[in-house]
């Protein structure tokens, strides 16, 4: 057994319960899933919107992912000054001004505006995610710590799964049904009249959810949220960062975060032109394939999310490291799977793939921090930097996918699947590294 089960999930604070502040915390969670789950179908989107190539495309992942790089440390270096909580605000406010920036954005009719907007939008989502994890690391024992933080992360899939559902029935089925081929023989005038109206389509889900963040920026501010094992001083960022990739179990958690968020992204991302490819094949229309192939993902997040709760449960009686580790495996055996089927079979072993996921991003997150006590806050920002690995391995699938190299019958989508599989290779090392450690 990995924990007892005696041993609590939430202690007290200053004589106040951590429940409510758990509560709150975990809806953030559930925020930022909507975040990342909308965007990534709109690869395929934005795309056809602008009459750009995959590669292209997938810069909407780099910016995405860019913000999360870029302000994980600058929000180490805040919450050490101040306090968790000021570092959910802070998030939750860039978070909001970034879905806003949609808006001007739209209003330019140009592709860069969207990036920067998405850049600083994940600027808010690092700071949370900063601040977030080990907050909710830290309001119980050590002991429990990752059986909680999969609890709270276990609330991610299901915004994830709202954010999915919004682009599909919001984004996708509401935009212009005229193909990629048909749009690159429109006039300049005809070509601008769809992309106007499709980019007005595109920015209303981002405008919702930023109101929703400034409403939850509210929240936060009116809750009493004591301090969790959380001093608000500041012991030297970078000395600490140095110090702890002196530790094996981190150094080489950040290093397994890097490839599994690499994998998670490609796999929700190009699942899209997976099922596009297949069913086109089988005659379909374009678009209505693009609607099909993110029900498929919908699935996906709905399985991601179910596994979510049961690893959750197993983690009472396996250990972290093992699950992990046999997770990993599964997500090597199923993503061959997805490479070598040119069938519906491989579209189903692409989803099943999320089911092995579910438990990866947390688990790891709990075991890099193991032991850390005060330098969990440094800790965390180098596992959230880890994040770039959804901005660096994206733009090497599609570039796969745009070369349109074959290998006899399987298509070069089906091939470019060879890059999330190692990746779980990695995360499968790191799960049996840790368990012999």
């Amino acid at each position: 057994m990995s924990q007892s089960d005696n041993t609590p999930l939430l202690s007290s604070r200053q004589g106040v319960s951590l429940l409510l502040p758990f509560l709150a915390v975990t809806t953030c969670f559930a925020m930022w899933g909507f975040a990342n789950d909308i965007t990534a179908p709109l690869v395929k989107a934005f795309s056809k919107i602008f009459r750009m190539s995959v590669t292209e495309g997938a810069l909407v992942q780099v910016a995405f992912y860019l913000g999360y790089f870029c302000m994980a440390f600058p929000a180490a270096m805040f919450i050490q000054r101040y306090t968790y909580k000021a570092g959910v605000m802070l998030g939750l406010l860039l978070y909001g001004v970034g879905a806003l920036l949609f808006v001007p954005a739209q209003w330019t009719g140009m592709y860069y505006p969207f990036l920067l907007a998405y850049f600083v939008m994940t600027c808010g989502l690092s700071v949370l995610e900063t601040s977030c994890n080990p907050y909710i690391y830290s309001m119980g024992p050590e002991a429990t710590a990752t059986r909680r933080l999969n609890l709270a992360q276990a609330f991610n899939p299901v915004g994830a799964l709202a954010g999915m559902w919004v682009a599909m029935h919001f984004i996708q089925a509401r935009m212009h049904p005229l193909d990629s081929e048909a749009r690159a023989t429109l006039s300049e005038a005809e070509f601008d009249a769809i992309k106007n109206r499709d980019l007005w389509v595109l920015i209303q889900p981002y405008v919702y959810i930023g109101l929703v963040a400034l409403v939850m920026l509210v929240i936060i501010r009116l809750l009493k949220m004591p301090r969790a094992s959380d001093s608000g001083k500041s012991t030297g960022v970078f000395r600490t960062l140095v110090a702890l990739l002196g530790r094996r179990n981190y150094r080489e958690g950040v290093i397994a975060q890097f490839f599994y968020v690499g994998a998670q992204v490609m796999c929700w991302t190009f699942i899209i032109q997976y099922g596009t490819r297949l069913f086109m094949s089988e005659g379909m229309p374009e678009h209505e394939a693009e609607i099909l192939s993110q029900r498929y993902n919908i699935g996906a997040m709905a399985l991601f999310t179910c596994s979510r709760f049961i690893c959750t449960w197993f983690l009472r009686y396996i250990s972290p490291s093992r699950l992990l580790c046999v997770l990993g495996v599964l997500g090597v055996v199923l993503t061959i799977g997805a490479i070598f089927s040119t069938t519906v079979t491989g579209l189903y072993c692409l989803v099943g793939v999320s089911a092995c996921m579910s438990l990866m991003f947390p688990t790891i997150y709990g075991i890099a921090l193991t032991g850390l006590g005060e330098d969990v806050k440094v800790g965390s920002a180098g596992l959230i930097m880890s994040i770039i690995g959804g901005s660096v391995f994206p733009p090497l699938q599609g570039a796969v996918i745009d070369s349109g190299v074959s290998l006899g019958e399987i298509p070069a989508v089906n091939l470019s699947f060879f890059i999330p599989m190692i990746c779980f290779a990695v995360v499968a090392l790191y799960g049996s590294r840790t368990l012999k450690a």
